[in-house]
C-alpha cells in the first residue's frame, strides 16, 4: 500500500472533490504540501508516495516503469473508493497521470500536469545526468561518492539549483528540510534502487510506440487538463508545450517565466489560481 500525506484537518466543511497528488523522480509527496494548502479549501487533496519513494515500500514485484507506479497508484484509488478525483502530476508523475487518465477515465476529474515527463527528443542537455541513472555502472559511483562522505549540503544545493529556477528564493528553513530529506534518502537501502528503476521506467517509456506511446494516451484523455511549465526547467524544455497543448483534448496552459521543474513549490500560488480556474471549467 503506497504512504499517503493528507494535510491536518482546516475545519472546513464537507463537500470538496477529491484529489490526488502524485511526485517526480526522486521526490516525494511532501512536494506538493505548499500547493495543497492554497487549495485546502477546495480540495479534498492526499499525496501519495509512489513505490520506493518517500514513506513507502519498493514494490514486491520489483516493477518501477511508469506502468508499475500507475497500477499502484490505480489500486490506491480503487481501495480508497476516492474517484473520480482531481489529479495531479509532476514529472514522472505527470507521464503516470496522463497513463491513468487515458486508461482509467473513470477515475480522473480533471489533470494537472507540472513539466510532464513526456517523450522528448532529444532531451535538453541539463537533464542528461538524470537519463544516466539508467545507464548501467552509474548507480554504483553514485553510491561510492555518497560511501565516502560527500558533502549532504553541496549534493543538496546541486539538486536544487537542478530543479528550481532560482533557488536562492528558499528559505532556510526550507533549505533544512531538503538536507534532512537528503540525507534521510541516503540511510534507506532500497531509495538508490528505486530511483535507478524508476529512472530505467521514465527511459523506457520514451521508447514505447503504438497504443502504450505516452503521447497517444495523451491524445486519448477526455478530461480537461492544465498544463504548467516553466522557462527556466532544465529537464522539460517548454517547447514540449506545444506538442502538449495539440495532444490534449481540452487543455490550457500556464507559463512561468521564473520557475524552473517544480513550478508547485516555486509558485504555488500561480499554480493555485489556475487550478481554481480548471476545477471552475469542470464544475460548469
Amino acid at each position: 500500500m503506497l504512504a499517503v500525506h493528507r494535510p491536518a484537518p482546516d475545519g472546513v466543511a464537507d463537500g470538496r472533490e477529491p484529489g490526488l497528488f502524485v511526485h517526480g523522480l526522486g521526490g516525494s509527496a511532501a512536494n506538493w504540501t505548499a500547493l495543497m494548502d492554497r487549495l485546502s479549501g477546495l480540495v479534498d487533496g492526499e499525496a501519495v508516495d509512489l513505490p520506493g519513494f518517500g514513506r513507502s515500500a519498493p514494490p514486491t514485484d520489483g516493477n518501477l516503469t511508469v506502468s508499475g507506479h500507475v497500477r499502484a497508484v490505480i489500486g490506491y484509488l480503487e481501495a480508497a473508493g476516492r474517484g473520480p478525483v482531481h489529479l495531479f502530476g509532476n514529472s514522472l508523475g505527470g507521464a503516470v497521470a496522463v497513463r491513468l487518465a487515458a486508461l482509467r477515465p473513470d477515475l480522473v476529474r480533471s489533470l494537472t500536469l507540472v513539466s510532464p515527463a513526456l517523450p522528448e527528443l532529444p532531451p535538453q542537455r541539463s537533464a542528461w545526468p538524470t537519463g544516466l541513472l539508467a545507464v548501467p555502472g552509474v548507480p554504483a559511483v553514485l553510491r561510492r561518492l555518497a560511501a565516502n562522505g560527500r558533502d549532504v549540503e553541496a549534493a543538496t544545493e546541486d539538486l536544487l539549483r537542478l530543479v528550481y529556477g532560482d533557488p536562492s528564493g528558499l528559505s532556510p528553513v526550507a533549505r533544512a528540510e531538503a538536507v534532512a530529506e537528503y540525507r534521510r534518502r541516503l540511510e534507506v537501502p532500497h531509495a538508490m534502487p528505486a530511483l535507478v528503476g524508476s529512472a530505467r521506467g521514465i527511459v523506457s517509456a520514451y521508447t514505447e510506440r503504438g497504443d502504450q506511446a505516452l503521447w497517444r494516451q495523451a491524445e486519448q484523455v477526455a478530461a480537461p487538463v492544465l498544463l504548467v511549465y516553466g522557462l527556466r526547467d532544465k529537464l522539460v524544455a517548454y517547447r514540449s508545450a506545444r506538442r502538449a497543448c495539440a495532444a490534449f483534448a481540452d487543455a490550457r496552459l500556464l507559463v512561468l517565466p521564473d520557475s524552473g521543474h517544480v513550478a508547485m513549490m516555486e509558485h504555488p500560488d500561480e499554480v493555485a489560481r489556475a487550478v481554481r480556474e480548471l476545477i471552475a471549467h469542470t464544475a460548469g
